[in-house]
């Protein structure tokens, strides 16, 4: 067998958005973040931990029919900060960027602590500032360092 029989083949899509180079581990943490769960029709390919030059192992998430808006590419980016954006259009990559984290995100994360004015029934959307190893919230500091997909707001 020649290694090109031996390498993973992933369908290429038509179009909508590639996300590459992520964390190896996390591609479900991603499907999170978007919103997937695969009840509603999408077309997803999923690789997981497949062999990268520059992360050793990675992740690679392909979604069919969709692009990302920005507040979803700025969560993404504090659980895959290596990771790259493809645009694919009529089966070419048409855009091609890396995430870049932002100084704060807001709106995209619901407090863990209970006490939190932004639990407390008050109009006022979440904040939190990102943090190198994490985020904290602009309003009671709370510091959430691991799992942040499960935070995402509905």
């Amino acid at each position: 067998m020649s290694d090109s029989d031996k390498e993973l083949r992933v369908a290429k899509i038509q179009s909508g958005t590639v996300i590459d180079h992520i964390r190896a581990g996390q591609a479900l943490n991603v499907l999170t973040i978007l919103g997937i769960e695969g009840t509603s029709g999408e077309q997803v390919s999923i690789g997981m931990n497949v062999p990268s030059g520059t992360l050793a192992h990675k992740d690679v998430v392909k979604v069919e029919g969709r692009e990302l808006s920005q507040d979803e590419v700025d969560v993404l980016s504090l659980i895959a900060p290596d990771a790259t954006i493809n645009i694919v259009r009529d089966y070419e990559v048409v855009e091609k960027h890396r995430v870049e984290r932002p100084e704060s995100v807001r709106g995209v994360l619901s407090c863990p602590n209970h006490n939190c004015i932004t639990n407390a029934k008050e109009p006022v959307d979440t904040e939190f500032a990102v943090l190198g190893d994490g985020v904290r919230c602009a309003y009671c500091e709370t510091i959430i360092r691991e799992d942040i997909a499960a935070h995402i707001t509905d």
